[in-house]
C-alpha cells in the first residue's frame, strides 16, 4: 500500500495570486517571505491587498534567509503564537516556504522539539490552529506541493529534511509571473534541483503508478525548457514553473534517494547551494544506481529524447546530458571544481558519509548503501571520477 497526497487546491497561471480571495471567511493571515524580491516585484503587496480585500487581517514576517536555521524557525513560531493566524501564507523561494512550514509545527505544538521533528513522519496532526498556503517564486524545490521542509542546524552544519504528509500545504498558488524575478544562477540551480527530484522519484523504491507519469513528464519538460528559461525566455520560465511542480508531486509521494542525502550533508558544510550540489552529484549517483535501475533510467532518457540503442547506451546518454546541462549553465562537474579544498574535504569525508547514510532520503534509494560505499561515491564526486563499483 502507498499514499498519494497533494494540496487540496492548486491555482496556476499569470496573476494567480488573485485566487487568494478564496480565503474569505478566515480571520487573520501571517504572510512570510525571504529577502526583498517579492516586495520589489510588488507581489508581497499584491498578496496583502487580495487578503485584505477578502476580509482578513494581515501581518508581515520578512527577511527569512536562504537555508533557514533552527533559530529562525523558533523565532517565527513565536511570532505566530503571538499573532494567532488561522492562515499561514508563505511567498518566495523554497527557503521561505520551508521555514514557514517548520514554524507552523511549533506554532501548533509549542512544546514539540526539533529533535522530534526530524524523525521521518513523526509530526503530530497539524491544522489545529491554521491552514497553510504556499506561493513559490522559484522553479525547483516544489515545496508548495510536498511533504518536506529542509532546515539547517548550523551548530552541526547539517541540513535536516523534515518529512511528514502533514506538511503538505492546503493551497498551492503557482503564479507564473513570480519566477521572472530569478537571476540566472538561481534559475540553473533550481532547475537542476527539479530534474533531480523527477529522476530520483522515478527510480525510488517507492515509485508507483501515480508518481511515474508525473516524473516522466517533468523530465521531458525540463529538458525542453530549462536552458531557454536560463537564457531568460519568459514562456520557458512559466513552463519550468509547472514542470518543477510535477516533479514535486512525484517525489513528495515517491520519495528521493542518495543524491539528496549527500546534498543535504555537503550543502551547509561546503557552502554549496542545494540545487547546485544535486546537479554535481546526480551523474555519479546514476552510475552507482544503474546496476539495479538501468531500465528505469533508460525510460527517462527516452522521454528526454536522448540517443541510444540499448538501455545501457541510453543511461550513458542521460548521464552526459546532465553534465552538458551543467556545463551550459556554468555548474561545476565535481565538488573539487566547485572550490572545496582537498584537506577540508578529507577531514570531513567520513562524517559526511555517515550522516548521508542516516539521511531520511537514503531508505528510498534503489541500491543499498553503507558508510564505506557512501565514502567511495563521495570520492568519485569530489575528484570527478567515474563510479564503477
Amino acid at each position: 500500500m502507498f499514499r498519494f497526497t497533494l494540496p487540496r487546491d492548486l491555482y496556476c497561471g499569470s496573476g494567480a495570486i488573485e485566487s487568494l480571495s478564496v480565503l474569505k471567511g478566515h480571520k487573520k493571515a501571517l504572510i512570510l517571505t525571504g529577502g526583498g524580491s517579492m516586495r520589489r516585484g510588488g507581489f508581497l503587496q499584491k498578496t496583502e491587498k487580495v487578503l485584505k480585500a477578502a476580509g482578513l487581517k494581515t501581518k508581515l514576517y520578512e527577511g527569512i534567509q536562504p537555508d533557514p536555521s533552527v533559530e529562525c524557525v523558533m523565532d517565527g513560531a513565536a511570532v505566530m503564537r503571538q499573532w494567532k493566524p488561522d492562515v499561514i501564507v508563505a511567498i518566495g523561494g523554497g527557503s521561505a516556504i520551508d521555514a514557514a512550514k517548520a514554524m507552523w509545527i511549533f506554532y501548533e505544538y509549542p512544546d514539540f522539539t526539533f529533535e522530534k521533528a526530524i524523525v521521518p513522519f513523526g509530526i503530530p496532526t497539524l491544522r489545529q490552529k491554521a491552514i497553510f498556503v504556499a506561493i513559490p517564486s522559484t522553479s525547483g524545490t516544489a515545496t508548495e506541493v510536498t511533504a518536506f521542509s529542509v532546515i539547517t542546524d548550523y551548530k552541526t552544519k547539517i541540513k535536516y529534511p523534515l518529512a511528514d504528509f502533514n506538511l503538505t500545504p492546503d493551497i498551492a498558488v503557482l503564479d507564473t509571473d513570480l519566477p521572472e524575478t530569478m537571476p540566472k544562477s538561481l534559475t540553473a540551480h533550481t532547475g537542476m534541483d527539479a530534474l533531480t527530484h523527477a529522476t530520483e522519484s522515478y527510480v525510488s523504491k517507492f515509485a508507483n503508478g501515480f508518481t511515474d507519469p508525473l516524473a516522466k513528464q517533468a523530465v521531458s519538460d525540463i529538458f525542453d525548457h530549462l536552458v531557454a528559461s536560463y537564457d531568460g525566455n519568459k514562456e520557458a520560465r512559466g513552463k519550468m514553473h509547472i514542470a518543477q511542480c510535477l516533479a514535486g508531486m512525484a517525489f513528495s509521494n515517491g520519495l528521493l534517494g542518495i543524491t539528496h542525502s549527500i546534498a543535504h550533508k555537503i550543502g551547509a558544510l561546503f557552502d554549496i547551494p542545494h540545487g547546485c550540489a544535486n546537479a554535481i552529484l546526480m551523474p555519479y549517483v546514476i552510475q552507482f544506481n544503474k546496476k539495479v535501475a538501468l531500465s528505469r533510467y533508460a525510460d527517462l532518457a527516452r522521454v528526454a529524447g536522448l540517443p541510444g540503442r540499448t538501455d545501457a547506451q541510453l543511461v550513458i546518454s542521460y548521464e552526459e546530458a546532465i553534465r552538458n546541462l551543467n556545463l551550459r549553465m556554468d555548474i561545476p562537474l565535481s565538488i573539487k571544481d566547485y572550490g572545496v579544498k582537498e584537506t577540508f574535504y578529507k577531514r570531513n569525508r567520513k562524517k559526511i558519509a555517515h550522516n548521508a547514510v542516516l539521511d531520511a532520503c537514503t531508505g528510498a534509494n534503489p541500491r543499498d548503501v553503507d558508510d564505506e560505499v557512501m565514502e567511495k561515491i563521495l570520492d568519485c564526486a569530489y575528484y570527478g571520477e567515474s563510479v564503477t563499483f
